[in-house]
């Protein structure tokens, strides 16, 4: 089966690639920009640029369905919301040239990247949650600073908003510790979201579950924890070990997912202090960043949503392995110089140290895989810093 696997500069796109050819699945890389570093991996069959679906969501669609109709019953692959979004809200354009997805319905693809609604829903079903404040309107931003107890996140109540022009993304979180701060931090996150979630801050680890779904019903698991984040004060990771799911954080996360009867691949993240139950945070309904762990340690997501999309769904795989270990390079270098350059105005917890992250980090653990490198195929890795350099670049003009 042909396959496009979109987004080609992300490092799920990367472990798309080699996962497909690997699985005998011809693969071909899209990205808006004129390479990726996906599409620069020996296991990828050719590359494709397509219009930034954040400014053209209408043509980036149709650029989609063109190129899949060269061949009928070709599985389009999106790897994050920018691409997801708008394929899924013209559906009908790509299957109208043949193609095949594995998407949720629209509708549930909108709730579960709803911050507030999947709280309620999380609420719900018996899930612990932060307590939450929906602001969208600056008048009632001194009323939430008296309700809420500090310190606080506000975050924006999407992560990515789908709207005729494409798709806007939110941006990261911030913190306050007293009225003052909460202002200053919805003044900003207010410019690129109508409505602003001041939520209760929550001791922790990050936690995830992931999981493939077919119309509600489990058929494929997977959980790691994380040894170090991109973003010290919380992200996806830089670094992360394959442990078995937990049983409160699969009945919390299987409820959710099928709460929203979901369809293909997701991750459900929480945050869980020692001894206590998970707390919810929100749910990713897309490829995650870290999917190279997965599937050096066996749970081989991008195949078996190739065999989904295929055949409707699959069987029960075969379990992972837990104990690997994986580290993306450059992630771990952002995490490095985050710690460096100190904590963010008004983080409420202990910071990591700048010396013991530092030998951490240098210190090498046999093993250990790479998101995007690896000796048959080496030239993502390279891809990846290039694209640093390019985008640091263009921020500079």
């Amino acid at each position: 089966m042909r396959v496009l696997v979109l987004d080609g500069n992300q490092n799920q796109a990367v472990a798309c690639v080699r996962s497909l050819a690997r699985a005998g699945h011809k693969v071909l890389v899209g990205e808006s920009s004129g390479w990726s570093k996906a599409g620069w991996s020996r296991f990828s069959g050719g590359s494709f640029r397509y219009p930034p679906p954040h400014q053209h969501a209408g043509d980036f669609v149709r650029r989609i369905a063109q190129i899949a109709a060269d061949e009928p019953g070709t599985f389009v692959l999106p790897c994050t919301e920018a691409t997801s979004l708008p394929l899924s809200a013209q559906r009908e354009v790509i299957f109208a040239a043949g193609a095949r997805m594995v998407l949720p319905a629209h509708l549930d693809l909108l709730r579960a990247g709803n911050k507030e609604e999947t709280s309620r829903l999380a609420q719900s079903l018996g899930i612990k949650v932060p307590k939450t404040i929906a602001v969208s309107d600056p008048a009632r931003v001194e009323h939430a600073a008296r309700s809420v107890s500090y310190p606080v996140v506000l975050k924006p109540r999407k992560s990515s908003e789908l709207s005729e022009e494409g798709v806007r993304t939110a941006g990261r979180p911030l913190y306050a510790r007293d009225g003052g701060e909460l202002a200053a931090a919805y003044g900003q996150i207010s410019a690129r979201s109508p409505v602003v979630l001041v939520q209760e801050f929550v001791q922790g680890d990050g936690m995830g579950y992931f999981a493939l779904m077919c119309h509600g019903e489990l058929r494929a698991e997977f959980a790691h924890r994380r040894i170090r984040d991109v973003y010290p004060s919380g992200s996806g990771s830089a670094l992360r070990l394959s442990v078995p799911v937990a049983p409160e954080i699969r009945q919390a996360g299987l409820a959710m997912l099928r709460a929203l009867n979901w369809h293909g691949a997701a991750m459900v993240e929480f945050r869980q202090a020692p001894g206590r139950p998970p707390v919810f945070m929100e749910v990713n309904g897309r490829l995650w960043h870290s999917l190279p762990l997965a599937c050096y340690a066996g749970a081989d997501f991008p195949a078996w949503l190739a065999l989904m999309a295929e055949h409707g769904d699959i069987g029960l795989p075969a379990p992972y392995q837990p104990g690997v270990r994986c580290r993306w390079l450059l992630g771990d270098l952002r995490h490095l110089l985050g710690v460096w350059r100190g904590a963010p105005k008004s983080y409420p917890m202990r910071y990591p140290s700048r010396l013991r992250t530092l030998l951490s980090e240098l210190t090498p653990v046999p093993g250990t895989y790479h998101d995007n490198f690896r000796w048959e195929d080496p030239l993502p890795e390279l891809g990846d810093w290039l694209s640093l350099v390019a985008r640091a670049g263009t921020k500079r003009f």
